[in-house]
């Protein structure tokens, strides 16, 4: 049965040449993204996530809401494997899947057919499950002939629809999924949505980070909302997002952590 659990988990950004920075612009960045601490070794840190205690189990579909810089991406990246906390620890069981960056681990001067079986091996299959997948990833891709050209002819648009199309041929226990993801045009997006519809009714543990309110009413049974990377409310979603809007903020400028 897939579970994972975070234990007191966090993680911390230095920020380099703190000094050439105004006060003023690092209050700023402090109203929408991580907490800033002049604790660090480096002069300042910004807090991505503080004391993390989540558990989860199978039937869990949880929304993650939260301002922008909130750590909702970091955590995700924390439950994928991708972060490595400082601090506290995390135990998972299931096989986990991740579309966040999807691009991630391409290599450009391969093919697209070759980076597939690339990331495939990656995830751990064999040749065999490996040769079965590949026409059908392919054909998702819709890249035609330039399936057998390398990575490096490619737009960002076809980089994405390579990796997406192979981030998201399995069927993992838990899912960790970044709702914000561009796939290319109308057509391929329709079919992306779909693939991530059936990925996310198949999974046993989903957490998708969104600031749709909508959609995660719909899809899950359990939202967290999560401010300067602290979580301040895990419960039913219509609880969370009653809090989550009464405690929403004019949004300003400046550069976050998501």
């Amino acid at each position: 049965m897939a579970s994972f659990e975070l234990h007191d988990v966090s993680l911390r950004y230095p920020i380099f040449q703190a000094s050439d920075q105004s006060m003023r612009s690092a209050l700023k960045s402090a109203v929408t993204g991580g907490l800033i601490s002049r604790k660090g070794r480096h002069g300042l840190e910004i807090v991505a996530l503080e004391n993390i205690n989540l558990t989860a189990k199978s039937g869990d579909k949880i929304g993650l809401l939260g301002h922008n810089g909130a750590g909702k991406t970091t955590l995700l990246k924390v439950l994928a494997g991708i972060y490595r906390p400082q601090a506290g620890h995390i135990h998972r069981v299931g096989k986990t899947v991740s579309v966040i960056n999807p691009s991630m681990g391409l290599n450009a001067s391969l093919s697209g057919s070759e980076n597939i079986e690339n990331l495939l091996l990656l995830f751990g299959l064999g040749w065999d499950e490996i040769r079965s997948r590949v026409p059908e990833i392919e054909a998702f891709t819709e890249l035609g002939d330039f399936i057998r050209l390398p990575v490096s002819s490619y737009s960002a648009g076809m980089r994405t629809r390579l990796a997406f199309a192979v981030a998201t041929s399995f069927h993992p226990e838990i899912l960790v999924i970044d709702e914000h993801l561009s796939a290319g045009d109308a057509g391929f997006m329709r079919r992306a949505k779909e693939r991530m519809r059936l990925m996310m009714e198949r999974s046993s543990i989903l957490v998708l980070a969104s600031h749709s309110l909508p959609v995660v009413k719909e899809i899950c049974n359990r939202a967290v909302l999560l401010e300067h990377g602290h979580i301040v409310a895990d419960g039913a979603p219509d609880e969370v997002i009653s809090i989550y809007q009464s405690r929403a903020a004019p949004a300003s400028s400046g550069d976050t952590v998501d």
